[in-house]
Parts: C-alpha cells; sequence; structure tokens
C-alpha cells in the first residue's frame, strides 16, 4: 500500500515510524512534514495541512491507497469530507463528528444530554453575561474558548479578577482568535489526569493503552499551557476499576451519543479525564491522536497500525483485539526556550544520529526542517520529543533522560520532572 500523512509534527513522526513497521505498507508520503518524517517518508513541504485541492491532487497523483488525516484544524475544517468526495480512503472522522472537539459547547451539551460525566458548565456568547455569571461563581473556575486553540485555550482562573482577565482575553481581545467567540465556564475539577486514546468505527470503541501528559511549560506544573511537555504511559492511576467505570459510563455512550446525533464517529477518540473524589469524569475530547500521547502508545502497540485503520474505516473493530507491550514509554518534550509565548529557530540540532540503531529509543521530531544546506535545524516551539521504553514506568523515565543528553540545540529547553508522579505509586 501506499499512504499519505497529512501533518508535521511528533505525533504525524510517530504515526509514520508505526506505518513503516506495517508489513502491509511500501510507500509512506507527508504533507507537509518535517526533517524527521523525511527520514522514513517522501515530504512535500510546499503543500500546508489546510490546502485541500492541492491534498486531493498530491494524493492522486501518487496513487495512495489511503489518506491519514492527524490534525484537528483539517479535521474540524472536512479534509476527510472533501477526500471522500474525490473518491479517496480517508482516516479520521468527517466534519460533524469532528465537531466533538471543534466547538467545546457541543461537546458540554452531548455529555449533559447523554448523562456523560463531566464538570458542570454553562456556555457565553457575550462577556458581559460571561462577567455577570463570573460575579457569583464558586472559584477557582475553568474558562474555555469554544473552538480549536492549539491546545491553548483553557484558563484557570483561581480568583474573580482572574476571571475577568480571563473573560477579556478569551473573548474581547481574542486571543485565541475566532476560537474565543463563544466561551464555556465550566467549574474546577480536582483529581489526576489520565488521557486514553480510542479506536473507533461508528459503533465499536477499543481503547487503547493510558498516558499522563504534562501541559504546563514549567517544572512542578507552572507556567502557561502549552501543546504539552511530556508524557508516560501507562498512567498507574488508570486502574481496572477506572478502566471498567469508564467503558460502561463515558466511552461506549459517547460512540453510541455520537450515532444517535447522526455523526457517527470513525477515527480516534482522544478521552481527557480527570480522575475525581466522585469518579472519573470527561475534561474534553479531541477527535485525533494527542501529542505527544502518540508518541508513547504507539510505540507500544503490538497491532499492525493498518490491520486497525482499515477496521475502523469498514466498521470491523469488533474483529480486531488491541495488543500492547507489558511495558512502559515515557517522553520528553524538547522545546525552543520561550515557548509557548516566543522564541527563535533556525538553530543546528547535533546528535540525533545517536539515536539510529537503538532498541528502545525514539527521537520523534515536532519542529524541525532541513535548510538550504541539508542540515537539520528548529522550527517550532517543540522541537522533539525523545521517547524511551523500558520494562517499569522508572526504568522508562531514567532512560528517558539519559538520551535527551545525547541531542542539543541552541535554546534548548525541557522539563525535569515529566513522570515524576510515578514515584509517588
Amino acid at each position: 500500500m501506499k499512504v499519505l500523512i497529512v501533518g508535521s509534527g511528533g505525533r504525524e513522526h510517530a504515526i509514520a515510524v508505526s506505518m513503516k513497521k506495517s508489513s502491509r505498507v511500501d510507500r509512506i508520503y507527508c504533507v507537509p512534514g518535517n526533517a524527521g518524517i523525511a527520514q522514513v517518508a517522501e515530504c512535500e513541504p510546499s503543500i500546508g495541512v489546510m490546502e485541500f485541492d492541492k491534498i486531493i491532487s498530491y494524493a492522486r497523483e501518487k496513487a495512495v491507497d489511503l489518506v491519514f488525516v492527524a490534525p484537528d484544524d483539517p479535521l474540524v475544517g472536512g479534509l476527510v469530507d472533501a477526500l471522500q468526495t474525490a473518491g479517496l480512503r480517508a482516516f479520521g472522522p468527517d466534519r460533524k463528528a469532528a465537531e466533538l472537539e471543534g466547538s467545546k459547547a457541543f461537546s458540554k451539551d452531548l455529555m449533559k444530554k447523554y448523562g456523560i460525566p463531566t464538570a458542570a458548565y454553562e456556555t457565553f456568547d457575550d462577556p458581559g453575561e460571561a462577567l455577570r455569571y463570573l460575579e457569583t461563581a464558586k472559584m477557582p473556575i475553568v474558562l474555555k474558548a469554544d473552538g480549536l486553540a492549539l491546545g491553548k485555550g483553557v484558563l484557570i482562573c483561581n480568583t474573580l479578577e482572574e476571571a475577568r482577565a480571563g473573560v477579556k482575553e478569551i473573548m474581547e481581545d481574542k486571543h485565541f482568535g475566532n476560537a474565543g467567540n463563544r466561551m464555556v465556564v465550566e467549574e474546577f475539577m480536582t483529581g489526576r489526569e489520565v488521557s486514553v486514546l480510542s479506536f473507533v468505527d461508528g459503533r465499536t470503541i477499543k481503547p487503547m493503552t493510558s498516558a499522563q501528559d504534562h501541559k504546563r511549560a514549567k517544572d512542578g506544573d507552572q507556567g502557561l499551557n502549552t501543546g504539552g511537555m511530556g508524557n508516560f504511559s501507562p498512567s498507574p492511576f488508570y486502574t481496572e476499576e477506572v478502566d471498567a467505570f469508564c467503558r460502561e459510563h463515558i466511552y461506549q455512550p459517547t460512540v453510541d451519543a455520537m450515532a444517535a446525533e447522526g455523526r457517527p464517529f470513525k477515527g480516534v477518540i482522544f478521552f481527557g479525564l480527570m480522575l475525581t473524589p466522585e469518579g472519573p469524569k470527561v475534561l474534553e475530547y479531541n477527535a485525533r491522536f494527542g501529542d505527544p500521547e502518540a508518541q508513547v502508545v504507539l510505540c507500544r502497540m503490538k497491532n499492525d497500525i493498518m490491520d486497525v485503520v482499515d477496521a475502523c474505516i469498514d466498521g470491523t473493530l469488533d474483529q480486531v483485539e488491541l495488543e500492547f507491550e507489558d511495558n512502559a514509554a515515557v517522553c520528553v518534550v524538547l522545546a525552543s526556550d520561550g515557548y509557548p509565548v516566543s522564541y527563535q529557530k533556525g538553530f543546528e540540532i547535533h546528535g540525533l544520529e545517536k539515536f539510529e540503531g537503538r532498541e528502545d529509543y525514539y527521537c520523534f521530531h515536532a519542529g524541525s526542517k532541513l535548510d538550504g544546506q541539508g542540515r537539520v535545524v528548529t522550527n517550532g516551539g517543540r522541537v522533539l520529543g525523545v521517547t524511551a521504553k523500558g520494562a517499569t514506568l522508572k526504568e522508562a523515565r531514567t532512560k528517558a533522560y539519559e538520551a535527551v543528553d545525547w541531542v542539543g540545540f541552541e535554546n534548548k529547553y525541557m522539563r525535569h520532572d515529566i513522570g515524576k508522579a510515578i514515584e509517588e505509586v
């Protein structure tokens, strides 16, 4: 088979590496790709993820058998619909199903209607109404831009003053663009956060192994929200009891709710969960693989990824048994200092060759490119996802932090406490 992957981050690199391992995949293409993906795929950096006509033309030119749409923007924008209309086989939810991530108000209303556990909330189109509501609301409180905001449109406000400033930032100053035209105000939940990715074929859902993200930019969960500074899998806090509850009350009910709404979901649903004292609740849905969740989950999956992808598209996922290695993985993101606000790029990355031929070590590229001299240089806020597998989480964590020293670039920055919570278990 020939496969085209749409996207350019660490998630897409992890997907490409999984595709490379498939016995059924001969050729991989990627638009726009990055310097790491270029090691396993033929990349076309001149085509952007929202240039639907160009993607369709490129897919036809290369005679691909499947287009794997990985990022949120093209999914919510309807790239899968456009590909299907053009007669191309595509993996990912269509526009109506991708609304599960595209609108937080939609997803919260869906959960309320179908009794899926989540935080209490209110939705606002008018900043004045939001401010009046906040006058009597219990603090801390959470403000969420309704639309896509690169994983950063969530503000946790500890005081009324912070909440007022948050309304201004989201709805008036439009810090997150049109994503802030509507806003969800949500009760603040406490507990452990866990991520569970799952394959879905419209009716059947197959959860993957659990993972746990680190969103804040700085050690000790300080600083601004980012797209993710690191991850580990599995989460020791995601017990068999939690899994059984989520399967019965969250996972299957979500798939059934989407089908009942005339929005059958095919692809990957990311469940962001909060393990509260009252039980697991949904923090958020994403309509695709998370980043860097994909990096720690896919490297542990034993199945041929193409078998699972086909089953999702064809509605035969009930015939697939997902299998994962009995081990653990930890990913530490190497970022550009200053991320997620402002940072310099274009610095040469050294030491990438040290990962070649090593078992259990991966260096997934997120923000890299080849410059005019054929050198690999930084090209984003999150640059690399250094990932290691080990027999236990502690071993994987030790190996990942050993490997971060193998590579370097001028303004390299990372958190030093990824997976530290596992020491408490």
